[in-house]
């Protein structure tokens, strides 16, 4: 079963995103992959970079393809751009000290 049919096959409640990221990748590494394909699996992807990156993937392994792991690696830069820009700074007073 390729990594699209598992992806359809699977109600949505029951995929992680480790699994539906792998998934993705595989598709879109696929040299038979559709165009089509390709287009409905980006976004699927970077929906999944969130919780990939909080479950420290890409602290541990490294993406082959140069390609992907460049266009991985602007995705990520981007996301952590906006998550920076909400981030509470270091320097500011705790909101709840405890007392």
């Amino acid at each position: 079963m390729s990594p699209i049919e598992l992806i359809k096959f699977k109600p949505a409640s029951s995929r992680c995103p480790l699994e539906t990221f792998v998934a993705c990748a595989h598709q879109m590494l696929d040299p038979a992959t559709p165009e089509k394909v390709l287009c409905m699996m980006e976004p699927k992807l970077l929906e999944q970079l969130p919780a990939i990156r909080a479950l420290g993937l890409f602290d541990l392994f490294e993406i082959r393809d140069p390609s992907l792991r460049a266009w991985l690696n602007d995705e990520l830069a981007k996301l952590e751009e906006s998550t920076r820009f909400f981030s509470v700074s270091e320097t500011r007073e705790p909101i709840y000290s405890g007392r």
